[in-house]
């Protein structure tokens, strides 16, 4: 066993919303219950998943970021200096061929990036108190802050040099790690779409539009992360999922791990990486061989946007293949990604749900024991 991680089966942390959130949620909105009703509704919900999550045989326990509406935006909107302006319009692809369109918010700068409280830490509290598990606490990447909108997001006056910046929102990412490590977290994953979108030939051709260099910037992106997690407890486990986007089972990119998998790998001081190869708009498994020891991937070899249940021989001739790169005892599995990165989640039903998670658990103990 090389791995820190809890289990070999493993998940990326959101799960399909119930309707009684969804609907709590719009109350919220209209202002026809109060936050505090809200939330009773939610830890009830997050209770029952919790349970669920047990009951499966999953080790790794999140709140199925059930108190979020995007991925993102709840999280970054608590830091001051951050505001949200509209979206970036995009076409996200699916396997009916019927492009879904869709406008994920535009993360801006509008002045200096503090943490002024914390951010997760009354969730995970709430959490930790409902398992004997490990408690997971997913949260954005820092590099949200900067690649969809680049330079041209983050005013000069505020700003004069990208250091600055790049010192500012690491600083406020270890003080919310440091919070979270004191009441005694020890999993966070940070989900990162950017290093994802970096593998991408029209991205990179539209980051470069940008002013966003797509070679050197995974290198920026990887000391960025780096420092964000830099006060964390030795024991504490730093994950990193990459994302090609995940709305309505539909994606943003594609494009294998080739022109960010040597920095990625080497140059991020990270003990998990969770990346999606469900399909062949992942590219295949050769960019494993930039692994170093000590570090593990997390294969995610089941869809989340397709509720069709994958064979378990088809999942082992895939590790099989993903082993001859690097080693097994260096590989565990998950889904390829959350089951609901955003409120309306992806299209498949609560028990295709977990047939899915079942199939990780009972496949990951028959590989790796």
């Amino acid at each position: 066993m090389t791995t820190k991680l809890p289990s070999r089966a493993d998940h990326v942390g959101s799960f399909l919303r119930p309707r009684e959130i969804i609907e709590a949620r719009e109350h919220r909105a209209a202002n026809n219950i109060d936050y505090a009703t809200l939330r009773k509704i939610e830890d009830k919900a997050i209770a029952d998943l919790v349970k669920w999550e047990e009951e499966l045989g999953l080790k790794a326990i999140t709140d199925g970021e059930f108190r979020r509406y995007f991925f993102h935006t709840d999280f970054l909107l608590k830091l001051d200096g951050v505001e949200e302006q509209g979206g970036i319009a995009k076409a996200f692809k699916n396997d009916t061929g019927k492009d879904v369109h869709f406008a994920p918010p535009k993360m801006v700068v509008s002045g200096k990036i503090r943490h002024v409280e914390p951010i997760q830490l009354a969730d995970y509290q709430y959490l930790a108190s409902l398992t004997k598990g490990m408690p997971k606490v997913a949260i954005p990447s820092p590099t949200m802050l900067h690649f969809r909108a680049g330079r041209s997001g983050i005013p000069e006056d505020v700003y004069p040099t990208m250091d600055e910046f790049y010192a500012d929102v690491a600083a406020a990412y270890r003080a919310e790690v440091d919070s979270l490590a004191a009441a005694g977290c020890r999993y966070i994953q940070m989900d990162d779409t950017n290093l994802a979108y970096l593998c991408d030939d029209t991205h990179r051709a539209d980051a470069s539009a940008r002013g966003v260099d797509p070679n050197e910037t995974p290198r920026q992106y990887a000391k960025l992360i780096n420092e964000s997690f830099s006060s964390a407890p030795a024991d504490m486990i730093k994950a990193v999922h990459l994302c090609r986007g995940n709305f309505r089972s539909s994606w943003a990119a594609e494009g294998g791990y080739e022109p960010v998998a040597e920095i990625m790998f080497n140059e991020l001081d990270i003990d998990a990486f969770f990346l999606e190869y469900d399909d062949p708009r992942s590219g295949d498994f050769a960019p494993l061989r930039f692994l170093p020891k000590g570090k593990t991937v997390v294969l995610g070899l089941v869809t989340t946007k397709l509720g069709e249940l994958e064979t378990k021989d088809d999942i082992k001739r895939r590790i099989d293949e993903a082993a001859k790169f690097a080693p097994l005892d260096q590989l565990a599995l998950s889904p390829q990604c959350g089951f609901a990165s955003t409120v309306h989640g992806n299209d498949i039903t609560t028990e295709q749900q977990a047939a899915k998670i079942r199939l990780v658990v009972e496949v990951a103990e028959e590989v790796w024991g």
